[in-house]
């Protein structure tokens, strides 16, 4: 899904001045605990954060993430837009909360990173070890 149809989707605005619109992201991922999007997201996501830090511009780079949409109307403040367009990772917001911004994602075609089939494949595993 392109970045333009994302901001489209989620009626929502365009923090970075130069991103490419015409981006593609593969999926998207919803977590505010980095750990988490080290351990459960793949390259060319599209990270909802109510973070707005720069550790998450941080984190979504060693992650290969594609883009960030920060939810529930939150801004970054100067050194996070600064260090996203230094990494060229483009910055969005969103008005509705996490929930909400990643369902409207989801309606319309955009899958999630595999954070559950990944749950379910340890839990089954763990299970049936006994």
């Amino acid at each position: 899904m392109r970045l333009g149809r994302v901001l489209e989707i989620i009626e929502g605005k365009l923090i970075s001045e130069d991103a490419d619109l015409d981006t593609e992201v593969q999926m998207g991922c919803g977590a505010d605990l980095m750990s988490d999007v080290l351990a459960f997201t793949h390259a060319d996501t599209l990270l909802l954060t109510g973070l707005t830090n720069p550790q998450v511009v941080r984190t979504a780079d060693m992650a290969g993430i594609r883009a960030i949409v920060f939810v529930r109307g939150k801004l970054p403040p100067p050194e996070t837009v600064t260090l996203a367009q230094e990494k060229g990772i483009p910055l969005l917001a969103s008005k509705y909360t996490l929930f909400e911004t990643a369902g409207r994602l989801y309606q319309a075609g955009l899958p999630s990173c595999g954070l559950f089939e990944s749950s379910l494949r340890r839990w089954r595993e763990f299970f049936d070890s006994e």
